[in-house]
């Protein structure tokens, strides 16, 4: 009874949210690594490159898991939380100065966590359901220019190159989204690459909603950012990790990351809107 207790409790619940949002900074730190790949001029191949070795990869396939589980947990404890807090305080004091006690974001977590997910769920439609589902997801092609004339190939996996006229006149057929197959022989003969750079880039350079899809991610990660101006430091404080020496600068540098990691996430479609040459 003592254990289900404890699991029912707010106490638990803080621990579970300060285990996933540490978790989910985890998360974010190496999805801007791989995604400043962006901001590098003509670098489409290294991105679907390693856009082809996060879907492809066991362990990073693992960590996928537990990264969706993450924020679905992470998301439900968020609200139960906020619901087991009202509960306890179903009367309004007579007078009260919440500003004076405690930061905005702290008391504004619930909202700011609510639309952090909607931007995770739209995200997720547009790129990630895109890469693993999408039959129309194009493949990585190059035009080479040879003696006065341009051809397109497909670049493929192995370091080569295959005429996409040998596809247009079907001597070599598209299987699974990515494996090129000898018509004749049946015979896989050489894997392409999805090409999500441009996907991405088609995204933020639309002409008609690519300002507003920049826009609205812009404002997402500032939304981001004050999620994380509180919940970083506030994850140390629930798991008791609390110390005169360490708490400052664990504070200072949960204010760093909740700054940095929004603000050049929010620079990559800012770059590729307006600064980048189609």
């Amino acid at each position: 009874m003592a254990k289900s207790a404890f699991l029912k409790s707010s106490l638990a619940k803080k621990y579970w949210m300060a285990l996933t949002g540490l978790f989910l900074c985890l998360f974010l730190s190496g999805h801007l690594a791989g995604n400043l790949q962006l901001l590098v001029p003509n670098n489409a191949l290294n991105f679907n490159k390693y856009a082809l070795f996060m879907t492809s990869n066991p362990a990073v396939k693992i960590l996928s898991y537990l990264t969706y589980l993450s924020i679905i947990f992470h998301a439900i404890d968020g609200i139960m939380l906020t619901i087991q807090n009202k509960a306890a305080r179903p009367v309004g004091y007579a007078k009260s100065n919440a500003s004076a006690n405690s930061a905005w974001a702290s008391r504004n977590m619930a909202v700011l966590g609510t639309i952090i997910l909607v931007f995770i769920v739209t995200h997720m439609v547009n790129f990630w359901a895109k890469m693993h589902f999408d039959k129309n997801m194009p493949l990585q092609t190059i035009t080479i220019n040879a003696q006065g004339q341009s051809q397109e190939f497909y670049i493929t996996t192995d370091g080569g190159y295959l005429p996409k006229m040998q596809v247009d006149n079907k001597m070599i057929i598209i299987k699974d989204r990515t494996d090129f197959y000898d018509a004749g022989a049946n015979v896989k003969v050489k894997e392409g690459y999805k090409d999500l750079y441009k996907i991405t880039i088609a995204f933020f350079k639309d002409a008609k909603y690519g300002l507003i899809f920049t826009l609205l991610y812009v404002l997402s990660m500032l939304v981001l950012s004050f999620h994380l101006l509180h919940g970083f430091s506030s994850a140390f404080q629930s798991l008791g990790l609390n110390h005169a020496k360490y708490t400052p600068t664990i504070k200072a540098f949960g204010k760093g990351f909740a700054i940095v990691v929004p603000l050049l996430f929010a620079i990559i479609p800012i770059y590729i809107h307006f600064f980048l040459k189609a």
